[in-house]
Order: structure tokens, then sequence, then C-alpha cells
């Protein structure tokens, strides 16, 4: 369970943002005293919808293999610095 702040550096969004998105019922949250707490899986779900999918043919290497999810893979980097 991630706090709004939390929440908002995991998506690199502002927590106003994260907010928003409780208020207008996209985002499902849990009220702990002043704090709002939300599921890390959820959070992800919303977010990758609003991803804009990769362009056809950048989704694998040259020789066929696929690519990895670089922007995941950024986002667990910065989180474990």
């Amino acid at each position: 369970m991630l706090t709004v702040p939390e929440a908002a550096r995991h998506t690199g969004r502002n927590p106003e943002t994260i907010r928003r998105w409780i208020r207008a019922g996209r985002l499902r949250s849990e009220r702990v005293g002043t704090q709002h707490l939300i599921d890390e899986d959820e959070l992800d779900a919303l977010t990758g919808d609003i991803i804009l999918p990769v362009p056809g043919g950048w989704g694998t290497f040259a020789d066929g293999t696929p690519q990895p999810d670089w922007a995941r893979l950024v986002r667990r980097d910065r989180d474990e610095h």
C-alpha cells in the first residue's frame, strides 16, 4: 500500500493528480486517518492505461526478441535509489 506522495513518486506525477483520480473514482483508496492508502497494483493498472502504445516494430529488437518494459525498469531503478 502506498500513500499519496509515494504513489506520486512511483508514477512521476503530482500528488494532486493522484488525489483527483481518487476523488473522480478512477483510483480506489483506503482511508486510514487522514491518509489515503493506494494498492500499488491498482495504481500500475491505471497508469498502464495512460501510457501511449509503442509504434509497431519498436516492440522487438532487430533479431526479433521482444523488448523489455523499459519504463517499468527505469521506474524500478529510480525507486531503489
